[in-house]
């Protein structure tokens, strides 16, 4: 069925030639702004729920940045939704909380794959499916942390739809479930913990495009634990810059 509204996409309000190939996807409306201020002549194209879209340019190519909101639903939703539309790489620009000990607060989080401890995927691919990241984007997302001198770790991260399971597990009736898989999350060399990655990298696979993930390293709650360094870092430029240059790289 084609929920499309006069030729708009139904969720995010975007039709045919207002995005570029490459787009952006933080999960914060308002963090759409910051991230186009890196664009050349950006312009608002649509803000619907909490889908928020700007278009511009980065060396000539037409780019994009929309939200997706919180959590696998409404990300699947907007990548659906843009690649009808046309768009055709993406890099998802967030934050996450760091559980490999050696992850700290102002560190880039760049993710091969994510754990699917989520529901979202669940409707696309069995449970046996992988997410992975797309080998192209994940490369250049590296150089560019590279290029610009930023501390960075690649590898495994974790995706929940439970903001609340992960920071209060004793708190919540599965604790016994949350705390143990944590645990071996931990031991397995998982280096974060964030909510949309799994599905983007899931609907990805279905819809044949490609699909990275950069994040700014929030905090460590591991590190507290462990009575280590633990700098809160709010503060996202330096994984949108990461994003920026990432896209410089892929069109070459």
């Amino acid at each position: 069925m084609d929920y499309s509204e006069g030729g708009r996409q139904y969720h995010t309000g975007l039709k045919e030639g207002d995005v570029g190939e490459y787009v952006l996807l933080p999960g914060d409306p308002k963090r759409c702004v910051k991230i186009a201020s890196h664009f050349e002549n950006p312009k608002l194209i649509a803000d619907s729920r909490e889908y928020v879209t700007y278009t511009g340019y980065i060396g000539g190519e037409k780019v994009s940045v929309t939200s997706t909101g919180i959590g696998g639903p409404s990300a699947s939703i907007a990548l659906e939704e843009l690649v009808k539309v046309g768009a055709k790489t993406f890099i998802r620009v967030g934050t996450c909380g760091g559980m490999d000990i050696d992850v700290k607060g102002g560190d880039i989080v760049i993710a091969t794959g994510a754990i699917r401890a989520e529901g979202t995927t669940k409707e696309y691919a069995p449970i046996e499916f992988p997410a992975v990241a797309d080998l192209d984007v994940t490369n250049a997302l590296v150089q560019a942390a590279k290029n610009l001198g930023y501390t960075y770790h690649a590898g495994i991260v974790q995706c929940k739809d439970s903001f609340y399971g992960q920071h209060n597990p004793e708190i919540m009736p599965v604790s016994y479930e949350l705390q143990n898989k944590w645990e071996a999350w931990k031991r397995l060399g998982c280096l974060a913990s964030e909510m949309e990655s799994a599905a983007l990298f899931i609907v990805a696979s279905r819809l044949r495009v490609k699909v990275g993930s950069v994040f700014l390293a929030v905090a460590n709650q591991e590190r507290e634990k462990a009575g280590l360094e633990n700098p809160i870092i709010h503060d996202t430029e330096i994984a949108i810059k990461t994003a920026i240059e990432a896209i410089k790289l892929l069109k070459g």
